[in-house]
């Protein structure tokens, strides 16, 4: 059966000279993976260009539950990115953001909510002016809310400390290595005041971003099943250096 669906491109690899696989988190089917033939010259395909990390595209599919790899019928641009792919910062972002989605996204069912999140934060991330730096700070710590793992914000208290297992500040270290010290514990109630919207008005200096931001994924790895190292964020790293 035919169906049409947006979809928002996390991750793709050759199969073949003639083909590759698309992972793909869809509007209608949640993340699918699709067989694309590849276009050479002239010669018939799909351009790979479509397929760039975060690219948001329309599609019109072949879908049967039953079935592990999908089939593309149609695909055209949904919503068309340049900055992301010529600015060398927005870039990496979008390339460690892929990445994390990859691991972190791996429901087979539609969640319109998430979807609704993801489409409106490339949005973002196409029209940011200032506070790119800030980005994916903001994007990583917000995705949580979709795996029902959210911090308890309410929690925070002057000097207290962040329980990575449990999600919430406590008064005195919890009895297990998980958790953040009073230092990193000021940071992350600073993250968890940010949005899309003022993130150009909070400064972090390269330590606190650099240990932020492993901190944050040691908190995916604890809640999400089978959730590895992101191999992308050295490099990304780097660029704030």
């Amino acid at each position: 059966m035919l169906s049409k669906t947006r979809g928002i491109v996390l991750h793709s690899i050759p199969y073949n000279d003639r083909y590759g696989i698309v992972h793909i988190y869809t509007e209608a089917f949640g993340r699918a993976s699709y067989m694309t033939a590849c276009r050479r010259g002239r010669k018939t395909g799909v351009p790979q260009a479509l397929f760039m990390p975060l690219s948001v595209i329309d599609m019109e599919v072949e879908h049967l539950n039953t079935r592990d790899i999908q089939r593309i019928r149609e695909v055209k641009v949904g919503y068309p990115l340049h900055d992301i792919y010529v600015h060398p910062v927005k870039n990496c972002i979008a390339l460690f953001l892929s990445e994390v989605l990859y691991r972190a996204a791996r429901a087979r069912e539609a969640d319109s909510q998430l979807f609704n999140y993801l489409y409106d934060s490339i949005r973002w991330l196409e029209m940011a002016g200032q506070g790119v730096a800030n980005f994916h700070l903001v994007f990583l710590i917000r995705l949580v809310r979709y795996f029902g793992v959210y911090p308890n914000v309410e929690s925070y208290r002057q000097d207290s400390f962040f329980d990575l297992l449990n999600g919430a500040f406590t008064a005195s270290p919890p009895g297990h290595k998980h958790y953040l010290d009073r230092t990193e514990s000021v940071v992350l109630a600073r993250l968890l005041r940010m949005n899309y919207a003022n993130m150009s008005l909070y400064a972090f200096s390269r330590a606190e971003r650099y240990g932020i931001i492993r901190r944050i994924l040691e908190y995916y790895r604890l809640h999400l099943s089978d959730f590895p190292e992101i191999r992308s964020l050295d490099v990304m790293q780097s660029l704030f250096e």
